[in-house]
């Protein structure tokens, strides 16, 4: 009886302290900050900052292999981490492109008698704007470039687009695959090929263009920057496709274009002319600037 007695106390003994353990792990641990105290004491090794910018310019290269070699269920999964990142990246940069401006500020507005010549100079003050949308805007009400709409034949749908049949059946039918040039930027980040809506072929993409000067008599190799209009339709524009009428824009710094204020023109608008991008080749031509433009 004295025996089992001690086993039972024994027991309550173990599970009170038991009880103990668990209610002290529960408690908020001092988190101490033995790096940082290291690093105060002793310092960093002295090619530190060496070896950590090796390292992060090794890890695009590290993602990029890792995104090759993944398959499956890891990979689709990986994948959609990685596009959320780019596109929360991409609102990050746009964010930072801001320059300054004027605005009105009722706070520095000057009190009293104000002269006839300051009337219009309220208080202003400098403040940061996003500037994407307002250079989109200008440059749309500029007026740069001049389509001649009545002689460009619409180009519709059916002709553009090729549909795209998925699913187990081939019932589904909301893919579209552009079947005309079209232009993609180096900035482009595709989405998952699941979820892709429009599908632009490789072999369709256009980067440079060979823009010949009548004057000089030299032909220059070009960039595209971007498809400034497509009369067609506003979601050729969106998508970049290249048709006759569709007006693009490319760098012309190298030519040394200058306007007649002294500043140098790094863009030039010109409208296709032809539709020769079947046979690789697309002729277009600066009607203002005498400028002739073939894509290849």
């Amino acid at each position: 009886m004295f025996v089992y007695l001690t086993h039972i106390q024994k027991a309550l003994t173990l599970l009170k302290i038991s009880r103990i353990v668990i209610l002290l792990c529960l408690l908020p641990q001092p988190q101490n900050e033995h790096i940082e105290l290291h690093r105060k004491r002793h310092g960093q090794r002295l090619d530190h900052q060496e070896r950590k910018r090796k390292k992060e310019s090794r890890e695009a290269h590290e993602r990029s292999h890792k995104a090759r070699k993944m398959i499956g269920l890891k990979a689709k999964l990986y994948h959609k981490q990685r596009h959320s990142e780019k596109i929360q990246m991409k609102k990050t940069l746009k964010m930072h492109e801001q320059r300054k401006t004027k605005q009105k500020n009722d706070d520095k507005t000057p009190e009293g008698a104000v002269p006839a010549y300051l009337l219009d100079r309220e208080g202003q003050s400098r403040a940061k704007i996003l500037s994407n949308m307002i250079k989109q805007k200008r440059k749309e009400k500029a007026g740069k470039w001049e389509v001649p709409l009545p002689k460009v034949r619409a180009q519709g749908e059916t002709e553009v687009l090729k549909v795209i049949r998925t699913g187990k059946r081939q019932k589904k039918a909301w893919k579209r695959m552009v079947t005309k040039v079209c232009f993609v930027g180096d900035n482009f980040t595709r989405k998952p090929p699941k979820y892709e809506r429009f599908i632009r072929p490789m072999g369709l993409r256009f980067k440079k263009a060979h823009v010949t000067h009548p004057e000089l008599k030299a032909t220059f190799c070009l960039p595209i920057l971007g498809v400034k209009k497509n009369p067609s339709s506003p979601l050729y524009t969106t998508l970049g496709v290249i048709t006759k009428g569709t007006v693009v824009e490319v760098n012309v710094s190298e030519l040394g274009l200058v306007t007649q204020g002294g500043k140098v023109i790094w863009g030039e608008s010109a409208p296709v002319l032809s539709h020769g991008y079947l046979s690789g080749s697309i002729w277009a031509g600066f009607p203002d600037t005498n400028l002739s433009l073939v894509l290849d």
